[in-house]
């Protein structure tokens, strides 16, 4: 055992207390023995846990061991006592047992001391491993708690959203009635609501129902988004620089995600800093060759962009680094982190093909660096291009599936707006019915995917694509696109889209519009649809 044990006893023959310890060191344990002489000494003693083990004599002047023992498991419970006596009858010692004692050892038995206190401590260590794993084991369930919860807050709230921002983009789609400044209040309106969507879509990622939405990110602007809410999270007594490097290149990222990142590490170097500080955020690019031999396991060659902080806090001490990105592992006093930080950090990072360094000296603070690839920037034009499609329209015929009255009414508004026509359900037993007298007319199924009534729109997208192979299916839901389920053969075989809500009108109206131009083959494969 390498460790020092730190070593209670109880013992008021002071002789016999070194020799005890001198028994024990010739095992092979390195020792700390505080020797308390009576009772008065050993409750002091007590409050200036923790300690290892503690060994009691069972026959004092100033108390019994069963009293010892009492006190023992009333202010250190998770610490083992040993009991020693010179003579100890075999009631008194099941006694012992029963209250909690680890053994009894006589004193005439040596010989069985060391053993005694060796398997006294090894017990001791299951135990806290045992109630570790209880406790991470209470952690992730109360977690997944939450995660179905916010889930659910996260659907209903995005079904909101889409009414909120969709009914001010309707409004603001014949801008010459409008007055400048109910423009900008719709814009305003639109602007929140997307604020909005994002914080659900990190609810919807924090249960684990939402995939990332990766698209060419600058973290310059990532950054730069995100520098006045830093500024209310860290306080007035830490200064925070900021260092963009000019023309970053892009990374394929999302961005909801890439703000946790950096929340998650503005807040772990802010409680680095208890007295204050100062905390650098740096963009940059770099890149590894083959021949350079990165030091980071994870590291390899090619061009890359780093996002560091860096504090002038505590530090990180050399025994806990290796833990640092374990799920629930804190040095923070209880109550004050979860663990999880770093850990969701390590997460995120690894989904965007990337690595975490660490480098951290104690006392003079810690530097954290996000690599993340390099990727080609945006085509020119492409949100020109878009708009350009999201304002054609059509005469088709749509299957509109929404048990949301209001997400309904306002899609529905939305299509006839472009032309097209449009059947409606609640249901996707409804929707069969609408489906049988109207089949012939019906050129696309735009079908929420939860709904009542025992039908999901993916299980009614099987039904009628079974009838008509070559009607178009787009699927919608406040959850994230692995609420489509697994994928059936039908669907395997052909093209499907989804929307997550709440999207802005004109997506909408792309969508519709680029699903229902896509002429594809029923047996063609799926590449790159979700």
């Amino acid at each position: 055992m390498d460790k020092v044990l730190r070593i209670l006893h109880l013992e008021d023959d002071p002789d016999y207390s070194d020799l005890v310890k001198a028994m024990l060191e010739k095992d092979g344990l390195r020792v700390e023995l505080v020797l308390a002489g009576d009772y008065a000494d050993f409750i002091a003693a007590l409050g200036t846990a923790p300690f290892d083990i503690i060994l009691a004599d069972y026959s004092l002047p100033s108390c019994t061991g069963l009293e010892a023992l009492q006190a023992a498991r009333q202010m250190c419970p998770d610490t083992p006592v040993l009991l020693i006596s010179g003579a100890i009858g075999e009631h008194a010692a099941i006694e012992s047992l029963r209250c909690g004692a680890a053994d009894c050892v006589l004193k005439q038995w040596p010989e069985r001391l060391v053993p005694a206190v060796r398997r006294a401590l090894r017990e001791a260590e299951e135990r806290g491993q045992r109630k570790a794993l209880e406790a991470q084991l209470r952690q992730a369930q109360k977690m997944e708690e939450i995660g179905q919860l916010a889930g659910g807050v996260a659907h209903d709230f995005n079904n909101l959203l889409v009414v909120i921002r969709g009914n001010a983009e309707i409004v603001l789609m014949d801008p010459a009635k409008l007055s400048q400044e109910n423009r900008e209040c719709l814009g305003q309106i639109i602007a929140a609501a997307e604020r909005a969507a994002n914080l659900t879509r990190q609810l919807l990622v924090f249960s684990r129902k939402q995939p990332m939405q990766f698209q060419p990110l600058n973290l310059n602007q990532v950054v730069e988004n995100l520098s006045k809410m830093l500024n209310r999270i860290i306080g007035e007594n830490i200064e925070v620089q900021c260092s963009y490097e000019p023309h970053l290149p892009f990374v394929n990222a999302d961005v909801g995600m890439m703000e946790q990142v950096l929340v998650n590490l503005v807040v772990n170097a802010r409680d680095a800093m208890p007295r204050g500080g100062r905390l650098v955020i740096t963009t940059q690019q770099t890149s590894f060759q083959p021949a350079d031999a990165p030091s980071h396991p994870e590291a390899r060659a090619g061009q890359f962009v780093c996002l560091s902080v860096s504090d002038t806090g505590t530090g990180i001490a050399p025994e806990h680094l290796p833990h640092i990105f374990e799920p629930f592992f804190t040095t923070k006093p209880l109550g004050k982190g979860t663990g999880l930080g770093l850990a969701t950090v390590y997460g995120i990072v690894k989904q965007h093909e990337g690595w975490v360094g660490v480098s951290t000296q104690v006392g003079s603070g810690a530097i954290f660096k996000i690599f993340l690839p390099a990727v080609a920037p945006p085509a020119a034009g492409t949100e020109t291009l878009q708009a350009e499609q999201a304002g054609r329209g059509g005469s088709e015929g749509v299957l509109l599936v929404e048990d949301d009255l209001a997400v309904r009414l306002l899609t529905r508004r939305l299509l006839e707006s472009s032309g097209y026509r449009v059947w409606e359900a609640t249901t996707g037993p409804e929707a069969l019915e609408l489906w049988h007298h109207h089949v012939g007319e019906i050129d696309l199924l735009l079908t929420d995917v939860v709904m009542p009534e025992g039908m999901t729109g993916h299980e009614l997208a099987e039904v009628v694509r079974a009838q008509k192979p070559a009607l178009k299916v787009i699927f919608i839901s406040g959850y994230g696109a692995d609420a489509t389920g697994k994928s059936t053969e039908f669907i395997r075989r052909t093209r499907r889209y989804f929307l997550q809500k709440p999207f802005p009108a004109a997506i909408l109206l792309d969508t519709v519009r680029q699903c229902l131009d896509e002429n594809l083959a029923v047996t063609s494969p799926i590449t790159g649809a979700s």
